[in-house]
């Protein structure tokens, strides 16, 4: 261990640490102590070094662990001091290297598969449940690569001789792991026990959630059950419930956009649309409008259907049909609360919208969602579900269509002259493309996060004529590209002439929708 990492202390005091990093830690020197052990004492091994095991304390009191460590270690132990957040880091690092794969549980796992544990009343973090039985180790080893993994969903797919278990990481399905058929109920059980639903149940399908602190994050899971011919079919949606709202900035919006969006955001009314699939990144979009807004002089409440991600000082419903609770009887009751700016998590219906439009109409600024493939079909949209032409055109102040694409991995991404047929998508030719390789880092896919490609479509005073004479999608987007509006396809090549994603990336995205 270098001596830069070493904070120079006083003549006879510890040395500091500045951070753990991976090559300071011996793995077989952690193999001798238990996880609670360092936790509670918060103390983290380090390795040997001339004779001495470096001990890594977060404050004095560690001290009194050194004679216990030198015990267990068979090694004298030299301290130095780092900061708790660094021990804590490290600690829950390490935890998967030193607990075994979910693989190794299951090849570990007894005639007894079917003890199972009924009480999850707090959340407990899952670095700590090391010691539970089989089917609870396994489904915590599952929930706990899935976090570090940064998978979205795990899929536990039952077939007829076997159970297939698949994470989706930045939008692609991957295999992880393949238990045996013996093991499906009892897994299954477990996941409705932690959902809080009914274990008896299995011929109608059912929604649940969890909450559960995973290496110290806050993770908020959504859980959906399906029958199916050959057992229960579950989907595990996993949020962090304390990541960090996206800047308008980093979504993958170009300055001009950004610019756009902002004034827009500006304003006391009208009714911003953001379009898109399912799993599109639409309400991460919708988060990051209103968190540029949030303010102590503005009154944000929003409608959801869940509820995915809590937002200090905004109001936030969360819908539930089972009790008449709907998007339009939600936002009915939110205009009695004297709101600026409302977000509806989705226009579902005639009602929905009927509300939106006239809430946007009476001083309000509207923010939802549409699934639609591109921006002019969100108007025609609106009119199909029984608007007026008149209402949209005077209400929709921006519509922003969009799509996620993977980003190359920056460790491994590989540069490459582009063929002619490539060059010829492009209306400014790259002299260079980049495509994608494999590492260690992004578990040789060769991508490594998403952004999204835009298309923002602002109705100009030409458009709303257009609009109001009930004109099709078709020649709405042909006026809007006549006047500089970029599609998302020409967004994706712009992204992928600048290495951030690989042109086989934007085709596949923007191909599904004819884009391209």
């Amino acid at each position: 261990m270098d001596n830069e990492v070493f904070e120079a202390m006083p003549r006879g005091g510890f040395h500091r640490i500045k951070e753990i990093r991976d090559e300071y830690v011996d793995t077989a020197i952690l193999e001798k102590v238990t996880l609670s052990y360092v936790k509670k004492n918060m103390v983290m091994p380090l390795k040997v070094k001339d004779g001495h095991l470096l001990v890594a304390l977060a404050g004095p009191r560690g001290i009194f662990t050194v004679n216990e460590l030198e015990r267990i270690t068979g090694f004298p132990v030299k301290p130095v001091f780092a900061e708790e957040k660094e021990i804590t880091d490290a600690i829950n690092r390490f935890f998967d290297r030193l607990s075994g794969s979910a693989q190794e549980v299951i090849d570990g796992l007894g005639v007894n598969i079917d003890a199972i544990s009924t009480s999850w009343e707090e959340p407990r973090d899952l670095v700590d449940l090391t010691d539970e039985a089989p089917i609870i180790k396994l489904l915590n080893s599952l929930l706990f690569k899935a976090v570090k993994d940064r998978a979205s969903d795990i899929h536990i797919e039952p077939y007829e001789k076997e159970v297939e278990v698949r994470f989706r990481i930045d939008g692609v399905l991957y295999p992880v792991l393949t238990p045996p058929k013996t093991i499906q109920e009892a897994l299954s059980s477990r996941v409705k026990i932690m959902a809080g639903l009914d274990i008896a149940e299995k011929r109608l399908p059912q929604d649940g959630k969890i909450r559960l602190l995973v290496a110290g994050k806050d993770v908020y899971v959504r859980v959906s059950v399906i029958p199916t011919s050959f057992g229960e079919r579950i989907v595990l949606r996993i949020l962090d419930r304390k990541s960090e709202i996206i800047r308008l900035d980093r979504l993958g919006l170009n300055p001009a956009q950004v610019s756009s969006l902002e004034g827009l955001l500006t304003r006391n009314s009208g009714i911003i649309l953001v379009t898109g699939p399912t799993g599109s990144g639409k309400t991460t979009t919708l988060y990051s409008a209103i968190g540029s807004i949030n303010s102590t002089v503005r009154n944000i409440i929003t409608v959801e259907d869940p509820v995915e991600y809590q937002l200090k000082g905004i109001g936030q419903v969360h819908v539930n049909p089972k009790i008449g609770l709907t998007f339009a009887h939600g936002l009915r009751s939110i205009l009695r609360q004297d709101p600026d700016v409302i977000m509806i998590g989705e226009i579902r219906d005639r009602e929905t919208a009927e509300i939106a439009i006239q809430a946007s109409l009476t001083g309000h600024l509207v923010l939802s969602t549409l699934h639609t493939n591109d921006t002019a079909s969100a108007v025609t949209r609106l009119v199909d579900m029984g608007i007026e032409p008149f209402l949209v055109a005077s209400s929709v102040s921006g519509i922003l269509a969009q799509r996620l694409v993977r980003l190359l991995c920056p460790e491994c991404k590989k540069s490459y002259s582009p063929a002619p047929e490539e060059i010829r998508l492009f209306k400014t030719p790259p002299s260079r493309l980049y495509a994608a390789a494999g590492c260690e880092k992004c578990f040789d896919t060769g991508y490594y996060g998403r952004s999204g490609i835009f298309e923002f479509l602002i109705p100009g005073t030409e458009m709303r004529p257009m609009i109001l004479k009930n004109q099709d999608s078709d020649t709405l987007k042909r006026h809007a590209l006549s006047k500089g509006m970029k599609t998302m396809a020409d967004d994706g090549l712009d992204k992928a002439a600048l290495g951030i994603t690989s042109l086989d990336e934007v085709l596949r995205v923007t191909r599904e929708d004819g884009e391209a």
